[in-house]
């Protein structure tokens, strides 16, 4: 526990959290979404579990080094593409496809399904387990990636694992507020299902070795973020000038 204490340590200690933060946004984004379906006396409850597991998994796979470093080596090679694929390579392929359809599903809903069914239809909640089994299938995802990027940038466990807790804690602080902030505005949860389908797209992506910079991903998201929130501000002015101007 003394390399906590180091200047070394402490550096890598601020810098992987701050890592780990960004890493979870998807995360965080994704749990806000799947939490509205359930029961609203048991969206923060699933949120919390949610996180939960997220940090037992990157803790466990963590502390499992030699297995998760065993999954990069090639299991087999697909006969079309020529492309070798390890345990990693599958967690992600399975991982990106299960994201995309997801986000494509709840994009459709959104759209065409509040067309057909009208937006004033009850909507029926859906199953706590459900719920959360679905959060704990792509918490391995993010988690695996999550590990594989705090074992590349520290060295010394503790350092790791408090990092993981530090990140983990911050995101239970902001789930709330970014999940209830989603439900109040629809067209910040099209764009949150529009990052999520990037993300599959990219974990798809990674898992054939095409390594795209999740960096211009983030950019990109926080780009369209500020144009909507200032495309909301403006709807918000124009509101009490409408209502001034009715007879």
């Amino acid at each position: 526990m003394n390399v906590l204490f180091t200047g070394e340590g402490l550096i890598s200690l601020v810098s992987l959290t701050m890592l780990e933060i960004v890493l979870g946004i998807d995360n965080i984004i994704f749990i806000a979404i799947l939490s509205q379906k359930v029961a609203p006396n048991q969206q923060q409850r699933v949120r919390r579990l949610g996180l939960g597991l997220a940090l037992g998994m990157r803790i466990g796979l963590l502390l499992g080094l030699s297995w998760l470093m065993s999954m990069t080596r090639p299991l087999f090679t697909l006969p079309l593409f020529d492309q070798p694929l390890s345990g990693r390579d599958l967690v992600l392929l399975c991982g990106g496809l299960f994201l995309i359809a997801k986000s494509t599903r709840e994009l459709f809903e959104r759209s065409e399904g509040e067309a057909t069914h009208g937006s004033s239809a009850p909507k029926a909640s859906a199953s706590f387990g459900g719920t959360l089994l679905q959060i704990l299938i792509l918490d391995v995802v993010f988690s695996l990636d999550s590990v594989i990027t705090a074992v590349g940038m520290a060295r010394a466990i503790p350092v790791m694992v408090t990092a993981m807790v530090l990140a983990v804690v911050v995101m239970l602080i902001f789930a709330d507020p970014v999940s209830n902030f989603i439900n109040r505005h629809p067209s910040m949860r099209v764009l949150a299902l529009a990052f999520l389908l990037l993300i599959g797209v990219l974990l798809v992506a990674d898992s054939f070795d095409h390594h795209i910079n999740k960096g211009y991903v983030y950019f990109a998201m926080a780009f369209s973020l500020v144009v909507e929130l200032l495309n909301m501000r403006n709807r918000g002015r124009r509101k009490p000038k409408e209502k001034l101007e009715a007879p």
